[in-house]
């Protein structure tokens, strides 16, 4: 298979947003290399030098901040949340609607305020240059991250999440798709 077909089928977004997937997902999978690698020289270096990585449980929770983050509005894009739907088949479909586009407004804006919050306490803690225990990394510029990853979430979710409820679509779809 060619990468051109095999991006083609894992990436079914239009222009850009294949391209942002891409990058994102390619972000994601570096931290998550970089943390296997991180976690496994750590544990070689405590059991065979008694000496372990400085500032690895950092860097870790660093990795996984961005790692969730890059993936969030990916996950909100494809609409790939859980979804627990144990009383749909009890009402009709234009209900069912009304509930999702509903859910659309209150995750969206839930995002949205949340990221607002966010960037309020980055900004803070840039201004007081308050930085990491051990690493002493500037943490004001991760937190900014996840507030602008919060407000992609929220925006992808109130402009394809809300196309997805609406979409005259009732077929389910396949179980990993």
């Amino acid at each position: 298979m060619s990468i051109r077909n095999w991006i083609d089928k894992h990436y079914p977004e239009p222009n850009i947003y294949r391209w942002i997937g891409i990058v994102l997902e390619g972000i994601s999978a570096a931290v998550l290399v970089f943390l296997m690698a991180l976690t496994c020289i750590d544990v070689a270096g405590r059991y065979l030098f008694n000496n372990s990585v400085n500032g690895a449980f950092e860097l870790t929770q660093i990795g996984l901040a961005v790692m969730v983050f890059a993936q969030m509005p990916l996950i909100t894009w494809r609409g790939s949340h859980v979804v627990v739907d144990l009383f749909d088949h009890l009402f009709g479909n234009r209900i069912v609607k009304v509930l999702g586009i509903f859910s659309v407004l209150i995750v969206s804006s839930s995002f949205y305020f949340l990221a607002v919050r966010i960037y309020e306490l980055a900004e803070r803690s840039l201004r007081r240059g308050e930085v990491s225990e051990y690493l002493k990394i500037p943490t004001g510029y991760l937190t900014e991250y996840i507030a602008i990853m919060s407000w992609i979430t929220a925006a992808c979710m109130l402009t394809y999440g809300a196309y997805r409820v609406l979409k005259d679509d009732t077929e389910s779809q396949p179980l990993g798709d």
